[in-house]
């Protein structure tokens, strides 16, 4: 280094088939030049075009690139960073100081890359990092922000990471929203010169109407037909709380990707020498198609994101939409029973157990007075746990313990921890309130509910935790700032969340929030499954799981047989299956066949269970694509001698079905495989059983089979097994 310049410098982060580089300029500048697929000559990365060259280009700034654009200089762009100083100044300028790349976990194949920037003028430094996940091809970025100068520091937008695409000529963006009963539906459209802005305001469920999950197609639409085919790039923010991200096409047709903390509300008051540190957002490329990018997440969460995401989940039997909040103990031990008959591992005790001053005998009351209930269980939790020992099942309870009814105890007690407006009237959402998460009073009581139930009962096997509110009127009683409220809440969850899973490191809890309400890769590093929807209608839910499974693996998406839905059991069960599967049905209602075709199943899936939870998913027919009439997936075990292949009709025309073969995918080409169909339902004509005893893996993905899908079969699930 000389004076204020430097030789150029590139920074490459790669996994095994991706690379981000960073290039360094001669004004200290860090300029984002390249994401895409990886080159086998690391060194010929310094010779992409440079993007900096001063108006050679129309970039007039030579920012457009910037791998972490800041506010109030040169930029004319949207910027990823933008504070106010301590005297007052809205300026900052990031120049580069050093940087280092250090492998962090050999065995798996895991770097840390991370590149100090300061102003010049100002002692305010930034630190982007970039952690790769070699064989997941999986790259993490975060940045820690931090300063040494006299007084405050006002954060008014903290992005988490900035990108830049240069390398097509158009970008479709597959983004995913919806709201109660209807979530991840996808819609595509073609990015154009402006911003295009994905983002929440909603507080805690902030998934409910738009995801923080995308996908960006280069050059030309999302691949559905052909997921093999297609030039991909995949990402999602990994944070519980209102989110903001921006697609900027640029002067120069291209595409900026800033991504991070929603600053709506939200300036951050950074006080000297105290660390502020971003979210992680995630991504994943992939010049093959949607199928190896949604494998990427899927293998990477298992290994790295979910809690024993490599290991085993209980299937359960839950009493909501058996008893809703109409139970009593003697109920609950039948149902208990019923569990046990049906086959399950436990028995999952929803809403309404507790409250005794305002019993919880509807949603509007007693929410937060943790307590069981004398009159529905005079003998306790303790009883129901020790009662489901002996009959040999394990036993869970539901519990949401970020909200609060106004008709409780909780509440009169402690209306400070409530977070509302003090001179606006109070506005309900399903008749709550949420507590206030930023203040550690408030933490301390929602870890203590949790840990006192496993503390009394150390049997406890699961918990369902809800949230089912949003924040309206934001307003904290005891936050000192209260434009930190929605930062700091998430950061008060995440301090509990943390706390317990430190404590009881290897329990099952379930992520609900009124369906898919609060579902991202923050959270999900606590729990260990999440409810997609409380929507379980058979043919709904086919799509709802469908596009989870882009991002989230199927071991943690929660799938129960209800009465929703004009489906058979058949159908709503086979659905169920493609994840992990649940029971939340009155079982005494069921007749012999339907009892034994449950039975049956569950026997079944706890021997194809691994197949399913632990496989690579290959989506072969899509609803979103040319044939709208089946859709067809199949998982297939990393030895490639096991799969499962599942296929529903979807359209009820005329002849609508297979009609034909299907094409496979993933199996071992030089292997010979057997299959067979089960799940099938007691009483069915035999002539309609298929049974294969030999076709090879090579025949299969290159002429297909057709699992014969039509009006009077309409879903069938098939079981492929090496032929030996």
């Amino acid at each position: 280094m000389c004076g204020n310049h430097v030789d150029i410098i590139h920074i490459p982060v790669e996994t095994e088939y991706t690379a981000l580089v960073i290039r360094i300029n001669q004004n200290r500048d860090p300029l984002l030049i390249y994401i895409g697929k990886r080159l086998r000559h690391k060194e010929e990365y310094a010779s992409i075009q440079s993007f900096d060259a001063e108006q050679y280009n129309g970039d007039y700034t030579g920012l457009y690139s910037s791998a972490y654009t800041s506010s109030g200089t040169r930029n004319l762009l949207e910027p990823a960073i933008q504070v106010i100083h301590a005297d007052g100044n809205p300026s900052l300028e990031l120049k580069y100081v050093s940087h280092q790349q250090d492998t962090i976990d050999e065995s798996n194949g895991i770097s840390l890359t991370t590149i100090h920037l300061k102003d010049p003028v100002y002692p305010f430094e930034v630190i982007l990092y970039y952690k790769a996940y070699y064989k997941e091809n999986i790259i993490e970025q975060w940045t820690s922000i931090k300063h040494t100068e006299s007084n405050v520091v006002r954060l008014q937008k903290y992005s988490s990471a900035n990108l830049y695409f240069s390398s097509a000529d158009k970008y479709y963006l597959t983004h995913f929203h919806g709201d109660w009963g209807r979530e991840m539906n996808p819609e595509e459209i073609q990015l154009t010169t402006g911003i295009k802005v994905l983002d929440t305001k909603l507080g805690t469920r902030a998934d409910l109407f738009q995801s923080p999950s995308f996908f960006l197609s280069l050059r030309q639409p999302l691949n559905h037909t052909d997921e093999n085919y297609g030039e991909v790039f995949g990402g999602t923010l990994a944070w519980s709380g209102n989110y903001q991200i921006q697609f900027e096409i640029d002067p120069l047709h291209n595409l900026r990707l800033i991504a991070g903390i929603n600053p709506y509300a939200s300036e951050y008051i950074l006080v000297p020498d105290k660390e502020f540190i971003t979210p992680s957002f995630l991504f994943t490329y992939s010049c093959q198609g949607l199928g190896v990018a949604s494998r990427n997440w899927h293998r990477w969460a298992r290994k790295y994101r979910i809690p024993q995401g490599e290991g085993n989940r209980l299937t359960l039997f839950n009493n909501w939409e058996t008893t809703f909040f109409d139970f009593d103990e003697q109920k609950l031990i039948t149902l208990i029973k019923d569990g046990k008959k049906l086959g399950v591992d436990l028995f999952l005790l929803d809403d309404g157990w507790f409250g005794n001053k305002y019993p919880r005998n509807n949603d509007s009351v007693g929410l937060g007075d943790w307590q069981e209930n004398i009159k529905k269980l005079p003998h306790g939790i303790g009883y129901l746990i020790n009662e489901a020992e002996t009959i040999g099942i394990k036993f869970g309870i539901w519990i949401e313990p970020e909200m609060v009814n106004p008709k409780s105890e909780l509440y009169e007690n402690h209306p400070d921890w409530v977070i509302k407006l003090p001179n606006r009237s109070e506005y309900y959402f399903r008749n709550q309130l949420v507590l206030d998460m930023s203040n550690q009073e408030v933490q301390e009581f929602v870890y203590n509910v949790i840990d006192r139930l496993f503390i009394e009962h150390p049997k406890l096997a699961y918990i369902k935790w809800d949230c089912n509110a949003v924040i309206y009127n934001a307003y904290s009683m005891t936050n000192s700032h209260q434009s930190h409220l929605y930062v700091d809440y998430v950061h008060g969850l995440y301090s509990v969340l943390d706390r317990l899973r430190k404590k009881y490191p290897s329990v099952s809890i379930m992520l609900c929030s009124g369906g898919g309400g609060r579902i991202d890769y923050g959270v999900l590093q606590y729990f260990t499954e999440f409810w997609p929807s409380d929507n379980t209608d058979g043919l709904e839910r086919i799509f709802i799981q469908w596009n989870y499974s882009f991002f989230f693996p199927a071991i943690a998406t929660c799938n129960h047989i209800t009465d929703w839905g004009k489906q058979s059991l058949k159908f709503r069960t086979d659905v169920a299956m493609m994840g992990k599967l649940g029971y939340d049905i009155v079982v005494s209602k069921f007749d012999e066949n339907e009892l034994i075709f449950s039975q049956q199943v569950l026997r079944t899936y706890a021997r194809l269970k691994d197949t399913i939870w632990h496989g690579d998913l290959f989506r072969l027919v899509s609803p979103y694509g040319q044939n709208r009439d089946i859709v067809s997936l199949m998982y297939v075990n990393e030895n490639q001698d096991k799969a499962l292949w599942f296929t529903y009709l979807i359209s009820n025309r005329y002849q609508a079905g297979s009609n034909g073969a299907i094409r496979l995918n993933g199996l071992d080409p030089m292997r010979k495989y057997t299959i067979q169909e089960i799940d099938i339902y007691p009483g069915t004509d035999n002539s309609t059983i298929i049974f294969q005893n030999s076709l090879s893996g090579d025949y299969l993905m290159i002429f297909g089979f057709d699992p014969i899908v039509d009006a009077q079969r309409p879903s069938v699930v098939l079981e492929l097994t090496e032929h030996i």
